[in-house]
C-alpha cells in the first residue's frame, strides 16, 4: 500500500519526538503540528500538560500509556474517523522506541489512517554518535529485563552480534546490569551516556571491566550503554578456563591476581574467570 502523507485531507496521526532534556531543541514545526492538531495523546499527561505550558499550547490530551494503550487508542482513532488530526507524545524522545505508541501507531495503519513523524531528539541516537565506538552497523536493543536471569539470558543471546549494541538503563540497575555485561560480553569497549542534552550530561568511554567497577550511585539520570560488538569470534569454554585457572592456581596468587592473569591469557573477562573460580571453590555447578 503507497500512502503520500499531504496530497489529501484525511486525518492523520502526527508522531511527534519530545525533547530528552533541552527545551531549546523543540523544533518550530514541532510548535506547529501541536497547535494545530485537535488532541494530544500522551504517555504522562501530567509530564505532556507541563511541556505544553511552556511551549503556550493548550489541548485536551489522552492518556495512552502501555498499560491502557489498547482501550485509548480506539478513543484516539474515534478523532481520526471525525475528520480530526491527531497527535501523539510520549514523555521525551520518540513514540514507541522502548515508549508506547506502537499499538497506536499500528491500529491507526489498520483503519486507514496517515501516520506522519515530527522529527525530533533520540537519546540512542545521541548516545551512539559520540560514543567513539563504530556507527556503521548498530543494533538497538532498548531496556533489558529486569530480573537477573532473564536479564543475564538476554545478553547470552546478544553477545555474539558484531554490531554495535546499544542499551537503556535505569539508575537502580545500572551497577547489576554493567556487571552481568562485563561477565558476558567481556571486556569490549563501551559509553555510558547520561543526562543527555541537560546541564550535568556525561559520557563514561571505558572498558567494561572498568565501567562495572564504577561507584553507581554516581550513575543517575537518564542513561544509554552503548557497547562495541563483538569482535573476537573465538569461543572459549569453560573447560579451557578452568584447565588454566588450575594450572596457574598458587598459593602466592589471590584469586583476583589469578583472574587477571588467566583472563589476560585468554583474553576474556577477567569478571567471568573471577565468577568461575568463586564457583569452583564453593563446588558450584559450572
Amino acid at each position: 500500500m503507497r500512502i503520500k502523507s499531504f496530497e489529501d485531507n484525511k486525518s492523520i496521526l502526527y508522531l511527534v519526538a519530545t525533547p530528552i532534556g533541552n527545551m531549546q531543541e523543540v523544533s518550530q514545526r514541532t510548535r506547529d503540528i501541536l497547535n494545530s492538531v485537535s488532541v494530544i495523546g500522551c504517555e504522562d499527561t501530567r509530564v505532556t500538560n507541563l511541556f505544553l505550558q511552556q511551549l503556550n499550547i493548550s489541548k485536551p490530551l489522552i492518556s495512552c500509556h502501555e498499560h491502557n494503550e489498547n482501550e485509548s487508542s480506539n478513543i484516539l482513532i474515534k478523532h481520526l474517523n471525525f475528520g480530526e488530526n491527531i497527535a501523539y507524545v510520549s514523555d521525551a524522545g520518540y513514540p514507541g522506541l522502548s515508549d508506547p505508541g506502537s499499538r497506536l501507531v499500528q491500529k491507526a495503519i489498520e483503519n486507514g489512517f496517515k501516520v506522519s513523524v515530527v522529527s525530533g531528539p533520540s537519546a540512542f541516537i545521541n548516545a551512539l554518535v559520540a560514543s567513539g565506538l563504530d556507527t556503521s552497523h548498530f543494533f538497538f536493543y532498548g531496556f533489558l529485563a529486569s530480573k537477573p536471569t532473564q536479564r543475564k539470558n538476554e545478553l547470552e543471546q546478544l553477545k555474539n552480534r558484531e554490531e554495535t549494541i546499544i542499551f537503556y538503563e535505569s539508575p537502580h540497575r545500572i551497577g547489576k546490569t554493567l556487571k552481568d555485561l562485563s561477565i558476558i560480553f567481556g571486556n569490549r569497549k563501551a559509553c555510558i551516556a547520561r543526562e543527555l542534552t541537560k546541564k550535568h550530561e556525561e559520557f563514561i568511554r571505558d572498558s567494561l571491566d572498568n565501567l562495572a567497577n564504577l561507584d553507581s550511585s554516581t550513575l543517575l539520570g537518564e542513561i544509554v550503554i552503548v557497547v562495541e560488538g563483538n569482535k573476537n569470534k573465538v569461543e572459549v569454554s569453560n573447560d579451557e578456563i578452568i584447565f588454566l585457572i588450575k594450572q596457574y592456581k598458587t598459593e602466592a596468587l589471590s584469586t583476583k591476581e589469578l583472574a587477571k592473569l588467566v583472563a589476560n591469557k585468554l583474553k576474556i573477562s577477567k569478571n567471568y574467570v573471577y565468577d568461575l573460580i568463586l564457583k569452583m571453590e564453593k563446588n558450584y555447578e559450572i
